[in-house]
């Protein structure tokens, strides 16, 4: 759901800009409290990188249109809402800025549906729904797989909005409002089944580490005559670690370069959501030709490599590596920042 340049006027991506940044600086503070518990800070680098990995992977929703990860719902749950913003803006960045995807010039745009409106979204399921069901690993996974559903097609109404505001072609509001709603409910279906599995992974093998299930309990349970039976009067337990925080880390970065490096080979070709409908719909007739379009890596590929499958692979792999760095650095930035105060 990119949003190129050219698709909304320049006074109205000036206004999201404004509310992107707004929404960045309230983050920045929300994210020193999220981050200063040191069971969301090693995660928060690694979320970033895994989402840009993922969005690499295009998935078939329909005739000749895909979709792919928008991620607010999954880096909300693993390491807070606020962190999450600023973990879905520094994937945006990076693609904007080394892959011209996405216009520059819509990077507020894009920010304000992708970035905040997925992760407030999906957050305020997400609690909702934590508040009537048992606090289990079920439940959470649950919660997840709701509140990433609901995310997608969230996101597609707000860019209708910003569309019908400052849209620069005169196309009917109500058909792009079907069919964008419509192809990215089917979207939101893959989102919810990537965040879910993702999410129970990590809730399997370190529950301490993910925001959203920060209380996560379990009794004690006896096997008597071959079942397993909640212990009497047992008071609950914190559910127990399996797994180090560096194992987990390392595995997620090499799950990161898997799948952008060789895996994306193989995500589909069709043009996604937004692209599907601003073709049929003539949204596309005044988009503009990317900034960044000279990038070495534009298009997911690195330049001069002549190899389709090395191309893009190393594409990957380079987006990965900064997409890493660049977060990591902004969240150790962040938690510093809050740390200064206390040992002064």
């Amino acid at each position: 759901m990119h949003v190129p340049d050219g698709f909304i006027d320049a006074p109205t991506s000036a206004v999201t800009g404004v509310v992107a940044a707004g929404a960045l600086a309230v983050s920045l503070r929300g994210a020193r409290r999220e981050l200063g518990e040191e069971r969301a800070a090693p995660l928060a680098g690694l979320v970033a990188a895994f989402i840009f990995a993922v969005q690499m992977l295009n998935f078939p929703v329909a005739a000749g249109t895909s979709g792919h990860l928008l991620g607010g719902a999954l880096a909300a749950i693993l390491v807070g809402p606020y962190t999450a913003v600023l973990c879905v803006s520094v994937v945006l960045l990076m693609q904007g800025v080394l892959f011209a995807d996405g216009g520059l010039t819509a990077l507020g745009v894009n920010i304000t549906d992708m970035a905040i409106t997925t992760t407030v979204v999906s957050y305020a399921v997400f609690r909702g729904l934590l508040a009537l069901l048992p606090r289990t690993r079920r439940s959470v996974t649950a919660a997840s797989f709701v509140a990433a559903l609901v995310s997608v097609p969230a996101a597609a109404v707000v860019f209708t909005l910003i569309y019908a505001i400052g849209g620069t072609t005169n196309v009917s509001l109500g058909k792009v409002a079907t069919a964008m709603i419509g192809v990215h409910v089917l979207i939101g279906i893959g989102e919810a089944v990537i965040t879910a599995l993702t999410v129970g992974a990590v809730v399997a093998v370190r529950p301490d580490l993910v925001y959203g299930a920060r209380g996560l309990r379990q009794r004690l349970q006896l096997r008597v005559n071959g079942e397993l039976v909640d212990a009497p009067g047992a008071i609950p337990a914190p559910v127990a670690a399996r797994t180090s925080r560096r194992t987990l880390w390392i595995t997620g970065l090499v799950t990161s370069l898997v799948l952008a490096g060789f895996v994306s080979f193989y995500a589909s070709a069709n043009p996604d959501g937004l692209e599907k409908v601003a073709h049929d719909q003539g949204i596309d007739q005044k988009a503009e030709r990317h900034a960044s379009a000279d990038s070495p890596l534009a298009d997911y590929g690195v330049k001069d490599v002549s190899d389709a499958r090395l191309s893009g692979g190393l594409a990957g792999v380079i987006g990965v590596g900064a997409t890493v760095v660049a977060g990591s650095a902004v969240f150790w930035a962040v938690r510093r920042r809050r740390s200064v105060p206390a040992e002064a």
